[in-house]
């Protein structure tokens, strides 16, 4: 097994809604106009990331594994029957539309793959930005459906103001849209499971309605006011079953324990310096995404840098 951190290259994604603030302020390279979502971390069969360091350069994440073997993921990784997670930075120029992810059970049963847990941290917003978590009052599943045949959906949402640095866990269930002037890096399971609940009657790029899910939103939506936020330790995005992702910060040196339970992934959302490990050294700037692999040692950081490190 080859222990080298690696460098890896995003899968794109230019969906409608999407801006240029990932090109212009994250370093992403590309020929796009736009880009709504750089997947960071993906082995998804929709977008994989592709090793750009290293001797495994031009190969992508999955393929990397394969030849690594499952050691490189760690143990607690083993523990999944898939990679576990996807790492996304989005760029909501527009707003999302309102949407809901199923449960494991659900998903597994009706689309073949699991389902989607996931957690937002605000990397960047506009003022007066907010986005929509949960409902603000319990409603039936006839009243939701009629809402959103009524266009009277946004009525019933928990309209949240947003500010930089600010926190989201959303679990499978949650109806929820991040709207317009926001800029975050999600960590989710790895899936691409979406329903569309409610698109603001917003046209595609074959200038029709974009589908909605209706049907299949209201068997797996939670249809009551989403818990509060967990209160977590300093520096700690997320703790669950799924993943858990730490903020970093960086100023001079900062050195990171890894261990033999798992991978680490490193996305960096501000400034830039040097990752060191094993004799290797990886120059970084804002928008990059390192994987490291399973393994007891020591990562250095040097130069001045925030990020989050993400393992499961």
């Amino acid at each position: 097994m080859d222990f080298t951190p690696i460098q890896l290259a995003p899968a794109l994604k230019d969906y409608l809604w999407g801006g240029r603030r990932l090109i212009t302020d994250f370093n992403i390279k590309t020929d796009l106009d736009k880009v709504a979502e750089s997947w960071m971390l993906s082995t998804h069969p929709d977008g994989e990331s592709i090793v750009i360091s290293g001797k495994f350069a031009g190969k992508t994440l999955s393929e990397y594994i394969s030849e690594n073997g499952s050691e490189c993921l760690g143990s607690n990784a083993a523990a999944f029957d898939f990679f576990p997670v996807l790492i996304k930075l989005i760029d909501a120029k527009d707003s999302l539309s309102i949407q809901v992810h199923p449960n494991d059970e659900y998903a597994l049963r009706v689309e073949g793959e699991y389902g989607k847990t996931e957690v937002w941290y605000i990397a960047d917003c506009e003022p007066d930005a907010y986005l929509y978590y949960g409902l603000n009052c319990k409603v039936t599943k006839e009243e939701f459906i009629s809402r959103i045949e009524s266009n009277t959906l946004l009525e019933i949402l928990n309209k949240v103001p947003v500010h930089k640095g600010d926190v989201f866990f959303i679990p499978s269930g949650t109806i929820h849209a991040i709207c317009a002037g926001i800029l975050i890096c999600e960590i989710q399971q790895n899936s691409n499971t979406t329903y569309r609940v409610y698109d603001y009657d917003r046209r595609g790029k074959d200038g029709k309605p974009r589908e909605l899910h209706i049907e299949k939103a209201a068997e797996v939506s939670d249809l009551f006011p989403a818990p509060a936020q967990e209160k977590l330790p300093e520096n700690m995005i997320a703790r669950c079953k799924y993943f858990t992702a730490e903020r970093v910060k960086c100023s001079g040196k900062l050195t990171v324990r890894t261990d033999e339970y798992c991978f680490r992934s490193l996305v960096i959302l501000d400034g830039g310096g040097t990752l060191e490990m094993n004799n290797t050294v990886l120059e970084l700037q804002k928008g990059d995404s390192v994987f490291i692999p399973a393994q007891n040692s020591t990562i250095n950081l040097i130069g001045e840098m925030e990020g989050i490190i993400s393992y499961v």
